[in-house]
């Protein structure tokens, strides 16, 4: 359970820290540690590229989220499918998307992962099974419960990741949404990226039992707190809600975790004071992830600074190509539309 330290403030959690049973290869835990870094210096330069005038519209950041994403995602297969919200670069890098793709979408440009239509908070990659981020709080809910039941009505072998944020647990969708997945037992797995503001709002004010994952017992759900900054916590919890979401039994988690940022790239978030981001930032979980590593003799210090230098690359190269992707052709306006438009249109 999470504890209070004082009204309205939810402390950082501190079980990171123990030792972690790991059954990952070297290989495979070096390579989420390399998805982590990727996603924050991804964001970072998103960010700089943002106050370039080089991102324009809405942009949300991911950075101290990245445990939650990496470990709700990593276990996922390739015929699982993933419906997120429009905080979602790092959600659609941790399901393999080319960095460069991503960063051309955020330009707006034609070779991005949906053609410079999309933007920041409306990617989407069909190859991989992500069905894209969506603007409208708590919106992408009920698609998630429609894919759900179609992998049920088709009696496929895959499930449905639905990730949120805690603002959309007080919006009527979420309600009806979880509902009708408990009522018809369909393979979704909700996690609800806790970081304990909706906006400038916290979670104890709207709502009026803060223990999220307590839902799950009300909608037919295994409900679920996790430790949302310890990757290796999140993977875990999310391994057996697959297991439990491929017979049938829905999981709801709530991950609780931290957003460095403001709610948007345009937000301050003059709300809370730098005290309690810098508590947050001391559990931050690349470094928790690392020490975790480090401690089992799975990482080095040479090999995490070989990592980092390769992502810096990485992006680097996702901005230089972002930025020779063509405009979108004007005369592409009505593609990739439900409809063609009338011939007089």
């Amino acid at each position: 359970m999470v504890t209070e330290a004082e009204r309205g403030l939810v402390e950082p959690h501190t079980a990171g820290n123990q030792q972690v049973d790991f059954h990952e290869s070297r290989d495979e835990l070096h390579a989420m540690f390399h998805m982590m870094a990727l996603i924050r210096q991804f964001e970072d330069k998103t960010y700089e590229m943002y106050t370039r005038a080089r991102i324009g519209g809405y942009c949300h950041m991911n950075h101290g989220e990245e445990a939650t994403i990496v470990g709700s995602i990593e276990p996922l297969r390739t015929q699982d499918w993933i419906v997120s919200y429009y905080r979602e670069h790092g959600h659609l890098l941790a399901r393999g998307a080319e960095p460069r793709r991503v960063m051309a979408e955020l330009f707006g440009r034609e070779d991005g992962v949906s053609h410079g239509r999309g933007g920041s908070m409306h990617l989407f990659d069909a190859s991989r099974r992500f069905m894209g981020g969506y603007g409208i709080v708590a919106g992408h809910m009920p698609l998630a419960l429609g894919v759900g039941y179609s992998i049920k009505y088709r009696k496929a072998d895959e499930v449905t990741l639905c990730l949120t944020g805690e603002g959309a647990m007080a919006n009527g969708a979420s309600h009806e949404t979880l509902n009708m997945i408990g009522i018809y037992h369909l393979p979704v797995i909700t996690t609800i990226v806790n970081n304990q503001y909706g906006m400038g709002t916290k979670v104890e004010e709207s709502a009026a039992n803060p223990e999220l994952w307590q839902r799950g017992d009300m909608y037919g759900h295994h409900g679920v707190q996790v430790d949302g900054m310890d990757v290796m916590a999140v993977k875990r919890v999310t391994e057996e809600a697959v297991q439990r979401a491929s017979e049938g039994n829905p999981t709801l988690i709530d991950a609780i975790t931290y957003r460095y940022r403001g709610h948007s790239v345009a937000d301050p978030a003059r709300y809370r004071s730098q005290e309690e981001v810098q508590r947050w930032r001391e559990q931050d979980p690349i470094e928790r992830f690392y020490r975790q590593l480090h401690d089992a003799d799975l990482m080095t210090e040479d090999e995490r600074v070989a990592i980092e230098q390769n992502v810096d690359t990485e992006v680097q190269d996702a901005v230089d190509f972002a930025e020779q992707s063509p405009e979108p052709d004007s005369q592409g306006l009505f593609d990739f539309l439900y409809v063609n438009p009338a011939p007089n249109v």
